[in-house]
């Protein structure tokens, strides 16, 4: 199964996929100019989460199979309060890194009544690959997916022309900084962080995943933030 891509267009996910997914109005999705941290400080306060899109090429391939890897190897600790879904469907990503944004966040957003409500009550005692199963067969989220990326679309992808991109999650949980990436066996825990320094240590782990591919600047990032007043 394969859906439209969806584009880093805070324009489509601030006031219509967001509005869909029951998130309040106080909440927006904002680019991220630079990961230079003295322009990390005019991302509006405060950040709930980031969200890179990069291209998924044989560099990122290998590094996830090499990150894997050393994880399964040495172990490493995750929250159980982490909500993490398995990505089963094709250039569902963007969809389902909102879905992370906002699942590990409920304590700071009110979610509204909705399909995403009524799915992350459903599936919140389910194993991620579960919760991925729950997802693909979830018409709610297809439908709204559908929508709004053929109409953020600049170019409709072909079997000639795939879509290569991929939307990555960062969060702060219980001070550690993790990366939701659907793809991924698991969550990744990258060490500690607080809410206070979360934008910047997650700008580093980013800078590192981009300069794992230097000879390509097609990268994008973007904050789940709070609307300035």
């Amino acid at each position: 199964m394969s859906w439209a891509p969806l584009e880093s267009n805070p324009e489509v996910i601030i006031y219509k996929f967001l509005s869909r997914l029951g998130v309040p109005e106080k909440w927006q999705i904002v680019d991220v100019v630079s990961l230079d941290p003295d322009m990390l400080g005019f991302i509006p306060r405060p950040v709930l989460a980031l969200i890179l899109l990069f291209p998924t090429n044989d560099n990122y391939n290998k590094l996830k199979d090499e990150q894997e890897a050393k994880i399964l190897e040495k172990g490493q600790k995750v929250s159980e309060k982490i909500y993490y879904l398995k990505q089963k469907i094709s250039n569902s990503c963007g969809t389902v890194a909102l879905v992370h944004c906002i699942a590990n966040n409920q304590d700071e957003i009110q979610l509204g009544d909705g399909f995403l409500k009524q799915f992350l009550e459903d599936t919140k005692s389910m194993t991620p690959e579960e919760r991925g199963a729950a997802f693909e067969s979830n018409t709610s989220f297809a439908a709204s997916h559908q929508d709004l990326a053929l109409e953020g679309q600049t170019e409709v992808p072909s079997e000639d022309n795939p879509p290569i991109h991929h939307f990555v999650t960062f969060i702060e949980k219980d001070g550690t900084l993790y990366e939701l990436d659907g793809r991924k066996s698991f969550p990744i825990n990258h060490g500690p962080t607080t809410k206070d320094s979360f934008v910047e240590d997650a700008g580093k782990v980013m800078k590192e995943i981009m300069n794992n591919d230097p000879d390509n600047i097609t990268f994008t990032v973007c904050a789940l933030a709070a609307k300035s007043d």
